[in-house]
């Protein structure tokens, strides 16, 4: 189980093409404009198993926040060695989007080339952005001048007494929904389409218009007990996505409309790309999320690595190596114990998904 596993993207990505030349399916791979940290060619790649005319059709997308691809990719590359083709019915497929954020995964940053948090980046720009009250008082402490000395300690000072009065669920909902106002920020939800929405949503108009039924399963990290997998369903009671979303998954599904959630409320997220794109597709979507360290650890983390590329300097920075290390200890568990967790979780799901798709 351990060998679906990689300990880097270029890794990952030969593990998951290898697999898929292995079981003779169809491939498509879209290149991305820039290249990996050693100079090496990256993309989303996508692997259809099953009839190409499936009416009923399960996304199981991975790297929607580049670093926490790790864990989608292990899954995608065992479903391929284990033929998942076979379980499939006439009437079902099972899409393999492999790196939906290809340069986050290669860099092992959450965010894409230009800052921004692909699972924020799926709003109607048309419209404008959502409002994100609160984060405008908190961003200079968030990506403070410097990482350590006086801005440092005033930064987490004021970080801390923000905590203090409004409670720590208020400090993630404000600095985690979503904002569209500072390009240098954190959970930077862009000012227009990325090449990874846009790649998707083209995928998707072209290839899935004749799907009625689909579900999509997106692979995450950083929240919840670790090794854990919680199911982060969309609305709440009475709401007919989520009704199917219960009666699928069990009564374990979690929402953050509902309030019981590991993760908040957010503007954007992927599933939105392939509603637009199938908006005749009646669309069940989860976000299937494998706790890592605890949340305030993860959230450092985030607030690091931002840091580092806003201000710090990257590779420049004497603090490069250590944040690295720190982020991906936030999103990847390394042992075994954590890979089977997530393996033995990421079928259990993708299985009920297809089970419920098929109904």
């Amino acid at each position: 189980m351990d060998k679906y596993f990689s300990t880097d993207y270029a890794e990952a990505r030969s593990k998951f093409l290898a697999a898929a030349a292995s079981a003779n399916v169809p491939l498509w791979q879209f290149e991305h404009p820039l290249t990996g940290p050693n100079g090496e060619a990256i993309g989303t790649d996508i692997v259809w198993l099953g009839a190409r005319n499936a009416r009923n059709i399960v996304v199981a997308g991975s790297a929607t926040h580049g670093v926490e691809g790790f864990c989608g990719s292990g899954c995608q590359t065992g479903f391929l060695t284990e033929n998942w083709e076979s379980r499939l019915d006439a009437g079902t497929a099972l899409l393999l989007v492999h790196a939906n954020n290809p340069h986050g995964f290669a860099h092992q940053r959450r965010v894409n080339e230009d800052n921004i948090d692909l699972n924020r980046n799926f709003i109607d720009f048309e419209a404008g952005p959502p409002d994100s009250p609160g984060y405008a008082e908190l961003h200079s402490a968030l990506v403070p001048d410097a990482w350590d000395g006086p801005a440092r300690k005033a930064a987490d000072a004021a970080i801390e007494a923000y905590k203090v009065r409004e409670g720590l669920p208020a400090f993630q909902q404000v600095t985690s929904r979503g904002q569209y106002t500072f390009p240098d920020g954190l959970f930077y939800g862009g000012t227009g389409p990325s090449w990874s929405r846009r790649t998707i949503e083209g995928f998707a108009r072209e290839h899935l218009a004749q799907a009625e039924r689909i579900a999509v399963v997106d692979f995450h990290t950083g929240l919840g007990p670790r090794g854990y997998g919680e199911i982060i369903g969309r609305g709440g009671p009475g709401d007919p996505q989520y009704e199917r979303t219960v009666a699928w998954y069990g009564p374990g599904v979690k929402s953050a409309a509902v309030g019981n959630s590991a993760s908040v409320r957010l503007s954007g997220t992927i599933d939105f790309g392939y509603r637009r794109a199938c908006p005749d597709a009646e669309q069940t979507a989860i976000t299937l999320e494998f706790g890592t360290l605890p949340l305030e650890e993860v959230h450092e983390a985030i607030r690091a690595d931002n840091w580092l590329y806003a201000k710090g300097g990257a590779e420049a920075s004497s603090h490069f190596k250590a944040i690295k290390a720190q982020t991906r200890a936030a999103f990847y568990g390394e042992d075994s114990q954590w890979k089977a967790d997530i393996w033995a979780r990421g079928q259990e799901i993708v299985e009920q998904a297809l089970a419920g798709v098929s109904v």
